[in-house]
């Protein structure tokens, strides 16, 4: 396959541009906003009903591999600095099919991932009030994604402003969250590897949990995905990146041992499949009843910062799609005076809300680890033709990450990847009937 050069790649017609109006502590922010979230309030419990104890393990192995992507995505958008991310390298660096194909995969795993984070919001809202029905929870995660899509849909500044509130509560959780809990998880910890089947450790086992939590990690990509509004990019996204992913991942590490050592694995999962609030539960043995009060509200303000941020995310990447014909003309529409693509946004808002009536946690979540895994191993490749000057790293960390990524992505359940491929089939072949109606049209 040879690469697409910026003279001979697609593209549109010329569209208006977003304002850029982000400097590097609001993409930062923008960053923690989608990792803190879902992975550390939800998916753990998955993943610890999957290698039990050694969760933690794996989560130091996802925070490995997410380094490689991460370094990777940073040299990508400070090159190619425009919304889209991957979507966009694939067709400056591959090809176009492989462009349409990393576009088609984000709106694949972020649309479960923004589902799974609407649904841990209602699971954290309605625990504390005693209430479990899934229909309840349902109902209150499409109500959820409705306000957020409209806060959108008003621009990237009141989306940012909203954003810092929500990150500033979420991280005061945590860390609360962490002193509390570590004398128990201490003293605990050790214990736990006896009481999980006889100290046994299945290398699949943490090959699929390592794979799920690998999601956790990756909204270090809308960063990449916000490049068309981030001032200075060359210097602020790499730094931004950089950044999110050392705090989110010693923050991670250290929430996942002080949930295990002070619940244990086995109760971790099974509060998390009974409604979707692992840490509150695990909150509730510190005994004090403000820390779990506080990792409640934490756990709402999380979901609702990773849910903001995929709305962004997702929608730029429709419009990266719509400006070159492959999503509907109409969704590249950017509306005055808040240079949003509202459109867009709340095309993405209908996806997401469709998604979350499936109900499922441990589903979306899965489906999202394959589909992103796909995508990041799409952003490695695309990272490996960047210029020499242009990659400012040796090839190895680009190589690692492809090798990583396809590695996990065919460790979750088979009918995953299974229904991730079959997408893949789906979307393709709407990319090839697109581009035959747009040949005929003469554009």
């Amino acid at each position: 396959m040879s690469a697409s050069t910026p003279e001979t790649e697609p593209t549109a017609a010329p569209q208006a541009a977003l304002a850029r109006v982000v400097g590097v502590p609001g993409a930062v922010l923008m960053g923690l906003g989608s990792i803190l979230g879902t992975g550390i309030f939800v998916s753990i419990g998955i993943a610890a009903g999957i290698v039990g104890p050694w969760v933690v393990l794996a989560v130091a192995l996802a925070a490995v591999v997410a380094l490689f992507n991460g370094l990777s995505s940073a040299r990508l958008a400070a090159s190619h600095p425009v919304s889209g991310g991957t979507y966009e390298y694939g067709y400056r660096y591959l090809n176009p099919t492989l462009g349409f194909s990393a576009g088609w995969m984000f709106l694949c795993a972020k649309s479960a991932s923004a589902a799974t984070a609407a649904l841990g919001f209602a699971g954290y809202a309605l625990i504390n009030f005693g209430i479990t029905d899934d229909r309840a929870r349902v109902a209150l995660a499409v109500g959820v994604v409705v306000g957020l899509t409209a806060i959108v849909a008003g621009g990237i500044q009141r989306s940012n402003r909203a954003n810092t509130i929500i990150v500033l509560v979420t991280l005061g959780s945590l860390i609360v969250f962490v002193i509390a809990g570590l004398p128990s998880a201490v003293s605990g910890f050790s214990g736990q590897f006896t009481a999980w089947d006889g100290d046994s450790l299945e290398p699949s086992s943490l090959l699929h949990a390592t794979a799920l939590m690998f999601v956790a990690y990756t909204g270090y990509g809308r960063i990449a995905t916000l490049g068309e509004e981030i001032r200075e990019p060359s210097r602020s996204i790499p730094r931004a990146i950089v950044v999110t992913l050392i705090v989110s991942m010693a923050l991670y590490v250290a929430v996942s041992f002080v949930a295990v050592g002070s619940l244990g694995a086995g109760p971790l999962a099974d509060a998390t499949q009974a409604a979707a609030a692992p840490l509150e539960l695990a909150a509730r043995g510190f005994g004090r009843t403000s820390v779990a009060w506080l990792i409640a509200l934490g756990g709402v303000t999380a979901m609702l910062g990773v849910l903001l941020n995929l709305l962004l995310g997702l929608s730029r990447v429709v419009l990266a799609m719509a400006r070159r014909g492959d999503m509907p003309s109409g969704l590249a529409v950017v509306s005055a005076p808040h240079s949003s693509p509202r459109r867009a946004v709340i095309g993405t808002g209908v996806l997401i809300a469709a998604i979350t009536l499936v109900g499922s946690v441990k589903l979306a979540w899965s489906f999202s680890a394959f589909s992103v895994l796909v995508y990041y191993a799409l952003t490695n490749l695309a990272a490996l033709r960047l210029p020499a000057d242009a990659r400012g790293h040796t090839r190895w960390i680009p190589g690692l990450g492809l090798i990583s990524c396809l590695g996990l992505a065919f460790w979750v359940e088979p009918m995953i990847w299974a229904t991730g491929l079959g997408l893949i089939a789906v979307g393709l072949v709407w990319h090839t009937i697109g581009q035959r109606y747009r040949a005929r049209a003469g554009t």
